[in-house]
């Protein structure tokens, strides 16, 4: 399986979630719009922990992922998130099993 994703947990300062969200939706709107390879890019609140955001994505490889870095919407996410974010973790996946939107199940 060649997929590759992200798991990543950011810690929002306070005061900060309705302006992160914001650029969240203006992000995801350029990679449903120009990103084929970005399989899932899902973006979620955590319940009973308003200031944190969970984001888990799956690229079709590690070339789509790099691709993902490389785009307008994304540099602009990673430029402006600081202004938001208090902390950023950032786990990096190597998909073995399950079932993924391309159909692969393994």
């Amino acid at each position: 399986m060649s997929n590759y994703g992200l798991f990543v947990r950011f810690t929002l300062r306070d005061d900060a979630s309705e302006a992160f969200d914001a650029l969240v939706r203006e992000t995801a709107a350029g990679i449903q719009a120009h990103e084929p390879g970005t399989l899932v890019y899902a973006c979620h609140e955590v319940e009973g922990a308003p200031n944190e955001r969970i984001f888990f994505e799956i690229y079709a490889d590690r070339d789509a992922f790099e691709e993902h870095e490389r785009q307008p919407h994304t540099r602009h996410f990673l430029t402006e998130r600081d202004k938001y974010v208090e902390k950023t973790e950032v786990d990096r996946l190597q998909p073995y099993a399950g079932k993924y939107p391309t159909g692969a199940e393994k």
